[in-house]
């Protein structure tokens, strides 16, 4: 692996070390299947593994950054540090009670507004991503044993791989149609979901991910993955992730014609139409 840059080369190593750590505590819940199950107020289900992975981040972090800030799915913001770390204990976690092996543990470095780490560790499909800014997108088991990744260079719709996680939250949302629309443009659609969408377009196995609706931490670090990659990750609307809190990533030569695909329901009159339509 090429040198890092080093103002997030140390933090880039504490990523790799806490993600070891989580990987053995999550890895231990899901082959015994041994945790519990609570439903959260939006109706998303938490598991005692959440809780418990985030804790042993937050204490690690609290004993080797304790200037920085941490903001973690479960247990919100704590500290007031420029730099925030942003964690997602097990994204997929609906996978994770039902034995289904794709979900991970993310874990991102922001410096105020600019999102400039991340690693993404999916322990039981063996897989692990990362990046820092400046450094590339990289897989691998550690730091000394990897590959670096990019996007790929498919230029045409006709010829892409469109990769998302569910179809109920474009309709929510008032994009139903121009979603199916676009899939139907592209060569091939497949729900992947999750984090593992944007980690096939960072390694150039599918050309675009979107989705309707997250929050930072679900985000937070796959963007340096897919822009070290190569790629471009926006909002839906072709802004910033951070303020619009849905996702458009892209192998870049996509992106335009994307945004431009799902920009018809952004429009108010019809998105009033489509939302009548699909709810």
């Amino acid at each position: 692996m090429s040198a890092m840059p080093a103002e997030y080369n140390d933090d880039l190593r504490l990523a790799h070390v806490l993600a070891d750590q989580v990987d053995a505590l999550t890895m231990a819940k899901f082959k015994s299947m041994d945790f519990t199950v609570e439903t959260k107020p939006d109706l998303t289900p938490v598991t005692d593994a959440d809780k418990d992975a985030e804790d042993l981040i937050r204490a690690l972090l609290g004993r080797h950054r304790s200037r920085d800030s941490v903001l973690g799915e479960e247990g919100g913001t704590t500290g007031h540090g420029p730099r925030k770390w942003v964690i997602d204990p097990i994204d997929g976690t609906k996978n994770f009670v039902r034995g289904v092996p794709v979900w991970a543990t993310l874990i991102a470095l922001m410096d105020g507004d600019d999102i400039v780490m991340g690693v993404v560790s999916a322990p039981a499909l063996g897989k692990r991503w990362w990046a820092a800014k400046g450094s590339g997108a990289w897989t691998g088991k550690s730091l000394s044993a990897a590959s670096r990744i990019s996007v790929s260079s498919v230029a045409t719709l006709a010829d892409a791989s469109l990769s998302y996680a569910s179809l109920g939250g474009w309709g929510e949302r008032g994009q139903f149609e121009p979603f199916i629309t676009l899939m139907l443009r592209c060569w091939r659609s497949r729900a992947y979901g999750d984090f593992w969408s944007y980690m096939l377009l960072a390694e150039g196995a599918v050309d675009i991910a979107a989705e309707p609706e997250l929050s930072l931490w679900d985000f937070a670090a796959l963007v340096p993955i897919v822009t070290e990659a190569g790629g471009r990750f926006t909002g839906i609307g072709g802004g910033s992730p951070l303020t619009e809190l849905n996702a458009v990533a892209t192998n870049g030569h996509l992106h335009d014609e994307v945004i431009e695909a799902l920009k018809i329901a952004d429009e108010p009159d019809a998105h009033e139409e489509k939302r009548g339509g699909y709810l």
